[in-house]
């Protein structure tokens, strides 16, 4: 059953886009909040949000960081892309998902104070290798445990170079330049600072993501490794939401997976969230009660087995809903001086 995203015709692959920023306190926030004054304000074609001269001046950030919020809102599912003929009409737009209201509303988690939040953003980063291509490969398909900045880039080329031989990436054209961008900011994403002496104060600004401590740095930042492993700060209800998520799109007529697969298979919570099998179990066992008997646990056949009858009619976000429904966050104040 294992297979790779990356031959998935359903998934159009992304390089690049980020301008070389990795993603910041405060930006998706800030683009949400854009939109949505959009919306208010009757506007038709969002793109100019991100694209007017205006926007310069809105965001208070150069042209290319402005690029850079875009691409961000867009690849962690805060924001989404309405094409033309989902619109019957000339132009697209760009929305709030209801993954986005969820977190950015005001009575949500609008200052990122929940791990649970950093973990729903770090799914859309890593499950589907949409416009997070390298964060993706690097989640799901990279097998090495600790690597360098070269390694990821040349396992990353060939990776391409075989991608391009069956024709998947035909009409592409990926420089190692960009794979190179990718690397390191893939690095910045989820690593401390490592290399502070060799960057100005601007590129030392962390991206919140290093908050859940996925990658970490070894030999003084000469190489970094995965921490694979229990996940306190990983909500069950988050969990969830990535097993619904991965089941409903890449195995919709399934009823049953195994300890094994939900912890290797490319695109499952184990390895976008770098479980281990025992932590897997662990969680999926505790299932039954969240999703009252919706999602069951079964080791009856001396196999341990997840079974959900009828996958298709669950509601991921029902679940991650749960988490903020006790209202406003804390210190509110403090992370709002952080995200100005």
């Amino acid at each position: 059953m294992s297979r790779s995203l990356l031959d998935d015709g359903r998934f159009r692959l992304q390089f690049a886009g980020h301008e070389t920023f990795p993603l910041r306190y405060g930006w998706l926030k800030k683009s949400y909040d854009a939109v949505l004054a959009a919306e208010s304000a009757g506007e038709t074609d969002f793109r100019s949000i991100f694209t007017d001269d205006s926007a310069i001046a809105y965001f208070g950030v150069g042209k290319n960081m402005v690029t850079s919020m875009r691409h961000w809102s867009l690849a962690s599912g805060v924001l989404q892309i309405i094409n033309d003929e989902d619109l019957g009409s000339s132009g697209s737009q760009i929305q709030p998902t209801e993954l986005g209201r969820l977190i950015f509303d005001d009575d949500g988690d609008p200052y990122l104070e929940r791990p649970g939040s950093l973990w729903l953003l770090h799914w859309h980063l890593a499950a589907t290798p949409m416009r997070a291509t390298t964060w993706y490969w690097a989640f799901n398909e990279l097998n090495e445990p600790t690597f360098t900045r070269d390694l990821l880039r040349s396992r990353l080329a060939r990776r391409c170079d075989e991608l391009r031989e069956d024709g998947r990436l035909k009409n592409s054209r990926i420089s190692e330049s960009t794979l190179k961008s990718d690397v390191l900011c893939f690095i910045r994403t989820y690593a401390t600072k490592a290399d502070a002496s060799r960057s100005t104060q601007e590129d030392n600004l962390e991206c919140p993501l290093t908050e859940l401590g996925l990658v970490q740095p070894v030999d003084v930042g000469a190489a970094f490794q995965f921490r694979r492993g229990p996940k306190s700060t990983l909500p069950d209800e988050v969990f969830l939401y990535g097993l619904l998520r991965f089941w409903q799109k890449l195995y919709p007529t399934r009823r049953e997976f195994t300890v094994e697969a939900i912890t290797h298979e490319a695109g499952a919570p184990g390895r976008v969230f770098l479980l281990d099998e025992e932590t897997v179990a662990e969680r999926l066992a505790r299932l039954a009660d969240l999703t009252r008997g919706a999602v069951r646990w079964d080791e009856s056949t001396g196999m341990r087995q997840v079974y959900a009858p009828d996958v298709t009619k669950l509601d991921p976000l029902r679940y991650v809903a749960m988490l903020y429904r006790s209202g406003s966050t804390k210190s509110q104040k403090k992370m709002k001086a952080r995200a100005a």
